[in-house]
């Protein structure tokens, strides 16, 4: 793997972790303030965020609502810039499946659309 996708990975991946731990402030600093993130719904397009005060928001308030949720990738493929992880996103007795596409700018996501299975 080349350096740019390697560093992708390990970002994406910090990100990840971040974001398990429940801890906003951490995943935020692993996101550009110019960031977008889309989320899985409302179906069918779900709903987009721009910006790290819209964004923070949005996770915010994703993470205070599920705080024994859990997500576990499945696989990460890097290249360069962009990212793409297959998840597992569980809670209590159920869990959905879903991938993210994200992108990496100077070691911070910039660009993160999910999308889930169902």
């Amino acid at each position: 793997m080349d350096t740019v996708s390697r560093n992708t990975a390990i970002t994406v991946r910090a990100f990840n972790d971040a974001f398990n731990s429940h801890d906003i402030d951490a995943v935020m600093a692993l996101m550009t303030d110019d960031c977008i993130f889309e989320n899985t719904s409302p179906a069918p397009d779900g709903s987009r965020y721009e910006g790290a005060t819209s964004v923070r928001a949005a996770l915010g308030d994703f993470l205070a609502s599920s705080a024994q949720a859990k997500f576990e990738e499945e696989e990460l493929i890097a290249c360069q810039d962009r990212c793409i992880v297959r998840w597992r996103y569980s809670w209590g007795d159920g869990h959905v499946r879903g991938v993210d596409v994200m992108r990496v700018r100077d070691g911070k996501v910039s660009e993160k659309f999910a999308y889930v299975k169902g």
